[in-house]
């Protein structure tokens, strides 16, 4: 089964308007933060757990995520980022030494994610205009429920 099938629609909007649509995973909410990106090939256990990242949406420069699961010694921090977005996640790790797979790891620790998105031009947006507040909703935005989110973001 693709993932994209068993995925529920979700958003991230932006404080100034713009909204890309994708698919969510791990825990299903609303989260607000600061939206910043990594460059990071690996490491993605540390990073949603780092205490830099903490109320920090997180975008991913590298496509994927996920295909060598979590271990069990990889967490830095019991705190959490307050997001997570990416172009595609693997659910179904290859790793032997992993204990579950990123979905299950981002639920237990109550981190919504975003997959399906550009995250290339979301990327050089964040490069050229700076700082960008922003919030991961687990629902298709759209022009009747815009007003509402942004007016939480801010």
């Amino acid at each position: 089964m693709d993932i994209f099938e068993i995925s529920k629609r979700a958003s991230l909007v932006l404080e100034d308007g713009t909204v890309y649509l994708g698919y969510s995973f791990g825990e299903q909410k609303e989260s607000f933060g600061e939206i910043v990106f990594n460059t990071n090939v690996i490491g993605y256990q540390q990073i949603v757990t780092d205490p830099a990242n903490v109320g920090n949406i997180i975008v991913q420069t590298f496509p994927m995520i996920g295909n060598y699961g979590v271990m069990s010694d990889g967490d830095i921090s019991d705190k959490a980022a307050a997001g997570i977005i990416c172009r595609e996640w693997c659910d179904t790790p290859s790793n032997f030494r992993c204990k579950e797979n990123f979905n299950t790891y981002l639920k237990s620790k109550n981190i919504p994610g975003l997959f399906g998105i550009d995250t290339r031009a979301l990327t050089k947006k964040l490069r050229d205009g700076g700082v960008v507040k922003g919030a991961i909703v687990p629902y298709k935005v759209d022009k009747d429920n815009i007003e509402d989110v942004i007016l939480k973001i801010k």
